[in-house]
């Protein structure tokens, strides 16, 4: 009898589990099927070179490592989206403009479809015309043609494969560099003339987020790494050569942990006001080549971290928008003008006080209003932002907070260079670097809040579209 019962109640529970494994492995969502690819065109200057990211001169005399247009091309149902990260000081709309130009016509890929973003390495040549520093016009005017054949090599190599979005938190490594006084200014670092300051300015933004495209046999092929912190630590002022800094040593452990042909994409978060230097008492490198190593490897431990739990995405869809907002210039007051009179008093004026009065006097737009571009992309779950300056974290935070999809990079530094600094709209008058009309802010004080509020609405576009509206 016992026996019996036994049998009858093992044949149960073997009956039950079949179903509960068939039931699971039928309600399992099927991955969505993409064709990824990734190359890398090396983009480095000839020595000699001015590095961008100063105030003052500093001539490139030897190489750290080289420098790269690093590009990834997506496909999904005849639809494309190119996706390219260069190791620049930025990136502006003379470059990116004839880059996406050769890419749609070799390629096919639509110009709205490419994103095109700089990591911001303060260790590279300078692209702006009018910088404080002259850049070199011979490398600047082939720099386009070795973006498009990245994106062209990109496309060649894609395969089938899976995309995955992860994230992990970060602390300890990224630090808000603003300073709030008592008298309700700001200023840059923790220590301002003798003066106490009550604390950071702002909050830094501690997600780590990756997009990785694995094939069918669930290798990486290519990996986005979103991030908010500035990469100015392997040289700082006194550099003397040209490097791609943490971001290009993120991608150099990544690729030795998982093949050399991985390519990795740093998509630079909102880091306006964000750098890696603690304010504490530390025994940890803070600065140069040790530090600069140190967060390749912490950052890429992350990025493990986070891509290493990811799962396939369900979604497919591939899509892409941009509006371009008009947004009126700085335009110079009285009180700019008394500024820039006292400076001309001084014995010794500040090199931020010379560029200042030199950009001061020449400013040509007062009255005149800014076509800044804000871009919206789908890659499946993932909604991407893209910048055309450097972005205050607070800005990057918000758009975030309002996003309708489940995963928001927000990337600065994308497709033109509007303004040095966008800083939020409540820090845009306190006179910080970052905050610091035409040294640093181009724009009307209010341009950060109408740029997320764009982008906000260009995601919601992008993640409500119905499906009979979807390429």
């Amino acid at each position: 009898m016992l026996s019996s019962t036994f049998h009858r109640i093992t044949w149960c529970a073997t009956v039950l589990g079949v179903f509960v494994m068939v039931w699971g492995t039928a309600c399992a969502e099927t991955p969505a099927s993409f064709q990824a690819g990734c190359a890398r065109e090396c983009i480095t200057p000839p020595l000699g070179v001015q590095l961008a990211g100063y105030f003052h001169e500093r001539l490139a005399k030897s190489v750290y490592d080289d420098l790269y247009a690093r590009a990834v091309v997506i496909e999904s149902a005849g639809v494309r989206i190119a996706l390219v990260s260069c190791d620049l000081i930025s990136m502006t709309e003379e470059v990116s403009k004839a880059a996406k130009q050769l890419i749609e016509t070799e390629t096919g890929i639509p110009a709205a479809h490419i994103m095109i973003c700089a990591t911001h390495t303060h260790t590279g040549p300078e692209l702006r015309a009018d910088a404080a520093v002259p850049r070199d016009e011979t490398w600047t005017a082939a720099l386009p043609r070795r973006i498009a054949d990245a994106v062209a090599h990109a496309g060649a190599a894609k395969v089938p494969a899976t995309l995955r979005a992860g994230a992990a938190e970060v602390t300890g490594y990224s630090f808000n560099r603003l300073f709030r006084l008592h008298d309700g200014s700001e200023v840059f670092g923790k220590k301002s003339e003798g003066k106490t300051t009550l604390g950071p300015a702002g909050p830094i933004d501690p997600a780590l987020q990756t997009l990785s495209a694995v094939d069918k046999d669930g290798r990486l092929i290519a990996l986005l790494v979103n991030f908010a912190m500035h990469p100015d630590v392997i040289g700082g002022g006194k550099a003397d050569f040209i490097a791609a800094d943490w971001p290009g040593l993120l991608g150099d452990t990544i690729s030795a942990v998982y093949g050399e042909n991985v390519v990795t994409l740093l998509l630079q978060g909102t880091c306006g006001d964000i750098n890696h230097r603690p304010h504490d008492p530390t025994a940890l490198p803070t600065s140069g080549p040790a530090k600069a190593h140190q967060l390749g490897r912490a950052l890429a431990g992350a990025a493990i971290l986070a891509l290493e739990r990811a799962e396939p995405m369900t979604d497919p869809t591939l899509d892409a928008v941009t509006e371009t907002l008009a947004i009126p210039y700085y335009t110079r007051d009285k009180a700019f003008f008394e500024e820039l009179n006292a400076i001309e008093k001084k014995e010794n004026p500040t090199a931020f006080e010379q560029s200042l009065l030199r950009r001061g006097k020449a400013w040509p737009y007062d009255g005149k209003t800014a076509a800044v571009p804000v871009q919206a992309l789908r890659i499946g779950e993932v909604g991407l932002v893209a910048f055309p300056a450097e972005i205050f974290v607070r800005i990057g935070l918000e758009v975030k907070q309002w996003s309708e999809s489940p995963r928001t990079f927000v990337v600065e530094l994308a497709n033109a260079r509007v303004s040095t600094y966008v800083p939020d709209p409540s820090q845009a008058e306190r006179d910080a670097y970052g905050e610091k009309p035409i040294l640093s802010r181009w724009l009307d004080a209010n341009a950060g809040r109408q740029m997320a509020d764009a982008a906000i609405r260009l995601v919601h576009q992008l993640f409500t579209k119905a499906p009979e509206q979807q390429p």
